[in-house]
């Protein structure tokens, strides 16, 4: 467990930060949302403030969109780069 942490404050990492973030708080979210329903089934009012569960809705939300954009811009990127090398090979051979 100790590993891990380190790996994933490290800048040498293969973990993606923002998805880690993501999945927690989306692991969060459904926790409370469980135990609302529990607590709902017993008779036991859960209160949980509106503003908190807008904080997890956000950041799950705004972190997967974070990773996902990233991977969008590096497939592109890598596209541009694939086809660069197929013009400059073109090139050599022409």
């Amino acid at each position: 467990m100790r590993k891990f942490f380190r790996e994933l404050i490290s800048d040498d990492n293969h973990i993606n930060e923002q998805a880690f973030v993501g999945v927690i708080s989306f692991f969060a979210m459904v926790f409370v949302l469980l135990i609302d329903v529990i607590t709902g089934v017993i008779g036991n009012e859960l209160v949980i403030k509106e503003f908190i569960f807008d904080g997890f809705m956000l950041l799950t939300l705004g972190a997967f969109g974070i990773t996902t954009a990233g991977r969008i811009f590096k497939l592109k990127r890598q596209a541009e780069e694939k086809k660069e090398e197929q013009v400059n090979n073109e090139e050599e051979l022409g």
